[in-house]
């Protein structure tokens, strides 16, 4: 069996985790859940490693992340290579980071928005496509980003 998403979250976003989950299986979507499994506190980066990692290896195509805000999860997704995390709470970001980014990671922040408008962004960005053209041409300079930060680490 193909799974097609990896999903994960913290404590603060696990009821709206558990709802997207359940929402991308409606949709004939087959979902690897990083966790977290229940609201006991957790620390967020685990989880946001777990997708990031996953994603950013090739996998998975794309992933979707949750904790309170979003942000810290955009920016532990965001350190690895290959990953376009985009924290999305809005439809116009969810569209703008699939058109003109190539999104791979949705991040929402589960106390910032509702389950509603949660489907809607998720259905929104998995539904978008990517436009390509000279919105390749800038992603292509995030590789340069990427190369000039090991050099400069020495690897």
């Amino acid at each position: 069996m193909r799974t097609d998403i990896v999903i994960g979250c913290d404590h603060a976003a696990f009821s709206l985790k558990e709802t997207i989950k359940s929402h991308l299986q409606s949709r004939g979507l087959t979902v690897a859940d990083t966790g977290a499994h229940s609201e006991d506190s957790v620390d967020y980066p685990k989880f946001g490693i777990d997708v990031g990692r996953a994603v950013s290896s090739g996998d998975f195509e794309k992933g979707i992340l949750l904790c309170g805000t979003g942000l810290g999860m955009s920016m532990v997704a965001n350190k690895f290579p290959h990953v376009r995390a985009a924290l999305c709470n809005d439809l116009f970001s969810a569209v703008m980071s699939r058109r003109h980014n190539d999104a791979n990671v949705l991040v929402l922040g589960g106390r910032v928005i509702g389950d509603v408008l949660a489907m809607e962004i998720v259905d929104t960005w998995l539904d978008t496509p990517f436009e390509g053209g000279r919105h390749q041409r800038r992603l292509d300079q995030f590789d340069t980003i990427e190369d000039m930060t090991r050099e400069s680490a020495g690897h």
